[in-house]
């Protein structure tokens, strides 16, 4: 088996508060946002965007989320804003996936939601081949209309995902996956 496919076999997530620095440098992020955008895009409509969370841009995320939090939750003790001021600052980058979805004449928005999804996949692998472990999240944030405006996503737009990435040379647990009797039919 070839170092790529089994790379892809035996690729695991980590999470964000295991990951640390250093980062993907500007000439491995570019390599990273060219992967995640070179998937299947029928119409060539590039029907997603990234928003990079580095560097200090993290902490003012995180002043988003909290603000947005305790909009939606005036009780909230300093604790749990504390969480939410720390969520984008766990990895030591972030890169959201944005949906552009929307009604075309001849693409289906589901296929365009899909070349998303397929865009968080690819930086999820490409930061693997690289060295980098990843994880793709959503939470609370992801579907709440304040917290995105904040992050700068427009009401058109919808989160595919948090790709969080970072070093990462801890032994990970697989999780138990299907078995393909299970998951696989002959037609």
């Amino acid at each position: 088996m070839n170092a790529t496919l089994k790379m892809l076999k035996t690729r695991r997530s980590a999470p964000p508060a295991t990951l640390r620095g250093p980062s993907p440098d500007a000439a491995q992020l570019e390599t990273l946002l060219t992967i995640a955008s070179r998937v299947p895009d029928h119409g060539k409509l590039a029907p997603w965007r990234f928003i990079v969370f580095e560097g200090d841009g993290r902490a003012r995320a995180g002043e988003v989320l909290a603000r947005a939090f305790l909009a939606a939750n005036p009780d909230a003790d300093e604790k749990r804003l504390s969480l939410e001021r720390t969520r984008l600052s766990l990895a030591p980058l972030v890169v959201a996936v944005i949906s552009r979805a929307g009604p075309h004449v001849k693409i289906p928005e589901w296929e365009q939601q899909l070349s998303a999804g397929a865009a968080c996949m690819n930086l999820i692998a490409a930061a693997t081949a690289m060295g980098y472990a990843a994880c793709w999240l959503t939470d609370w944030f992801a579907y709440d209309r304040a917290a995105l405006e904040g992050l700068g996503v427009a009401p058109n737009e919808r989160l595919a995902g948090f790709i969080h990435i970072g070093r990462n040379d801890e032994p990970r647990e697989d999780r138990v996956r299907p078995a393909l009797a299970d998951i696989v039919t002959r037609f």
